[in-house]
């Protein structure tokens, strides 16, 4: 555990996963490293030992008091990838991740779409211009809040119920997330995807609360506009789009649609915060998934553990280093310093060493 010795150092706890979180992490702590070493930035790491290889070799998850220490002592947590074939219940997985979005209530994960070169566009007639998005998915509600049951498992009479929970104070905060960062960053349009048409009532509170809140912020255009038909505009034109809002389900999923947009989710940053109080811990993930296939191999692509980086420095007071990261990767992708995946040669730990070198002659 980190110690007390300098108060006004901002403390990131590490934590790099499995599968592939642990490659793609350690590039990104690197990054951090130099920020300590050549910037001087007054951060501090404290890199954790929790994964499925720690939970493997003597059942520990998530600890109480690893968790109230973060809660406590740190700024900002780096996860890693979470999950292995080996803990087919994903029982580690389940307590590290959600012990802090919902533990910390860190409601908005934050999901930028943003494409950093032409080539990466898989869309005819389009580039990086018309990728610019912003996705607000609402992260301790929905059908991701555990609620439900089954019975008699195992047998042909078999009943398995999730319940979809969305109280009007997180319908409500979400919703006004995404408008007041559509506010400050000059973005134009919020959408919120929903499905009131077929969940009259769960999403009918949604499609409500967004007709109230929209009322307050006159100068942006607010769409309703139904999940489906949301995938299927995402792809005909992403350019009509500035921010997005919606559900925890639906978000997860609109969100790797979109990754597609911006060259695969090796490029797909994400934030979990709680807007409403920006001193509270954040928590920072690349969203590409642990991908066991790859895992070992030096094959994954460490572009989104640096933006993820970015995200986390702009949220913890330094945002022009989000500026600086994004352009250096973007500089690395255009000049084919990348991994395979986006169009480069190079492994992981060298296309690592090719953004920040980048990072560091700007």
């Amino acid at each position: 555990m980190p110690g007390q010795d300098d108060a006004a150092k901002k403390r990131i706890a590490i934590i790099g996963g499995d599968g592939i979180g642990p490659e793609v992490v350690r590039e990104a702590t690197l990054l951090l490293e130099w920020y300590i070493s050549e910037k001087k930035l007054p951060i501090e790491l404290w890199e954790l030992d929790l994964g499925a290889e720690r939970f493997l070799r003597d059942g520990t998850t998530f600890p109480k008091e690893i968790r109230v220490a973060i809660q406590k002592e740190c700024a900002a947590v780096m996860l890693g990838a979470l999950g292995d074939a080996r803990v087919p219940n994903m029982e580690h997985a389940r307590d590290i991740l959600f012990g802090m979005r919902f533990g910390f209530d860190l409601y908005a994960n934050i999901r930028p779409i943003r494409s950093l070169a032409d080539r990466l566009v898989p869309l005819k007639g389009r580039g990086k211009k018309d990728v610019n998005i912003v996705v607000f998915r609402e992260n301790t509600e929905g059908a991701y809040a555990g609620a439900g049951g089954q019975l008699k498992r195992g047998t042909p009479d078999e009943v398995a119920i999730n319940e979809d929970i969305n109280t009007r104070k997180g319908v409500e905060r979400i919703i006004r997330a995404a408008f007041e960062y559509a506010k400050k960053t000059g973005r134009r349009r919020v959408h919120m995807a929903d499905k009131s048409n077929a969940l009259r009532h769960a999403h009918e509170l949604w499609l409500r609360v967004f007709n109230e809140v929209r009322r307050e912020y006159s100068d942006i255009e607010a769409v309703h506009v139904y999940v489906d038909a949301l995938c299927l505009y995402l792809l005909q034109d992403p350019s009509q789009f500035d921010v997005i809002v919606t559900c925890n389900l639906f978000g997860d999923i609109v969100t790797d649609l979109g990754a597609a947009l911006q060259g695969g989710l090796g490029m797909a940053a994400s934030a979990n915060i709680h807007p409403a109080d920006p001193g509270r811990v954040g928590l920072f993930e690349p969203v590409h998934g642990s991908a066991p296939t790859l895992a070992g191999k030096n094959l994954a692509n460490p572009c989104a553990s640096f933006l993820t980086v970015g995200m986390m420095l702009a949220y913890l007071g330094w945002p022009e280093e989000e500026v600086r990261i994004e352009a250096a990767v973007a500089r690395a992708i255009d000049a084919g310093e990348c991994t395979a995946d986006v169009g480069g040669k190079l492994r992981t730990q060298e296309a690592g060493a090719a953004v920040r070198r980048l990072i560091a002659e700007t």
